[in-house]
């Protein structure tokens, strides 16, 4: 028997339920996965927050996993190759990783680099994928300067590590408490509010803004957007989805066929770039898989710092 965390009723966390379940023997092309690590992230409430079109309770919680194999089933590969039991893995777009163990698709599944931690594996590709979309819709290109809103997040954060890999420079607003971070990083930071396209011009010393990337979905960030950047096809943005309809410019998401298809072509590259140590997961805080709400009601504030990981 495994332990899972279902979301038994529509709406906050406290429609989730902790129950035990049986694991299904993984079929030809699955794989069982002992998890050592669940990501947390904003999405994996979000689905459930309300009902939805072809969806029905109760709902397994949680996208990303890092764990190693318990059972390989018949003729089957991983995403990165031949696999057997006790290898280590990561897994990205799978339903119910909010678990001790799941049998997903095979094709979901990746050998973990031996120097990336379970904590940080299991955090690496929702939010990197999401990254390199972004770069990559807008065209982002080496010698450029672009301007990231919520520069600090999780997102924002794989998006300054992969554009410097790019050569891209990248100014990013944030909170004074975030600023650093986004140093770290190789950003650099401007402080959000009245007057920031007056900042960002200043920070960007002359240069112009050639995309914008929106993390933060505020009216404050659109605006400051279509501002500086005059080409709308370089301005996107992952959590404001009706003002990109009003305004013509770019929404993803990792439910839009388009987007799925590249996170699922980029997944290997980001797995290789966080083995060579080119691309860190912070990990901010881990939790203990029975306190899930808690886990999940911390990164939806905002404010967690970095990533946050459940431990089984």
């Amino acid at each position: 028997m495994a332990r899972q965390w279902l979301a038994t009723a529509w709406g906050s966390p406290e429609g989730w339920s902790f129950v035990e379940r049986d694991v299904p023997a993984p079929g030809p092309g699955e794989v069982t996965i002992r998890v050592r690590a669940a990501g947390v992230n904003p999405a994996d409430g979000k689905h459930t927050a309300a009902p939805r079109p072809g969806l029905t309770l109760p709902v397994p919680i949680g996208y990303e996993v890092s764990g190693e194999l318990t059972a390989v089933g018949p003729d089957t590969v991983i995403g990165s190759g031949a696999a057997k039991v006790g290898d280590e893995v990561l897994a990205f777009r799978v339903q119910g990783g909010y678990a001790t163990e799941l049998t997903v698709p095979a094709e979901k599944v990746f050998a973990k680099p031996g120097t990336l931690s379970h904590e940080a594996a299991a955090n690496l590709l929702l939010a990197g994928a999401t990254a390199a979309e972004m770069l990559e819709v807008t065209g982002a290109r080496s010698g450029e300067t672009i301007l990231l809103h919520g520069a600090s997040g999780a997102v924002g954060v794989s998006v300054l590590q992969q554009a410097a890999l790019l050569g891209v420079r990248v100014i990013g607003t944030a909170s004074e408490h975030g600023a650093d971070r986004v140093r770290r990083y190789g950003g650099i930071p401007v402080r959000y509010g009245d007057g920031l396209a007056d900042r960002v011009g200043e920070a960007a010393g002359g240069a112009p803004i050639a995309a914008a990337l929106d993390a933060v979905g505020t009216a404050e960030a659109v605006d400051v957007s279509l501002e500086l950047v005059p080409d709308r096809a370089r301005i996107v943005t992952i959590v404001a989805p009706q003002q990109a309809q009003e305004h013509g410019f770019t929404a993803i998401g990792g439910t839009m066929p388009g987007s799925a298809a590249f996170r699922d072509r980029i997944r290997g590259h980001l797995i290789d770039l966080a083995g060579q140590g080119l691309l860190e997961v912070p990990v901010a805080r881990t939790f203990p898989l029975s306190e899930a709400p808690a886990a999940f009601r911390l990164v939806l504030s905002g404010h967690p710092g970095g990533k946050v990981a459940l431990i089984p």
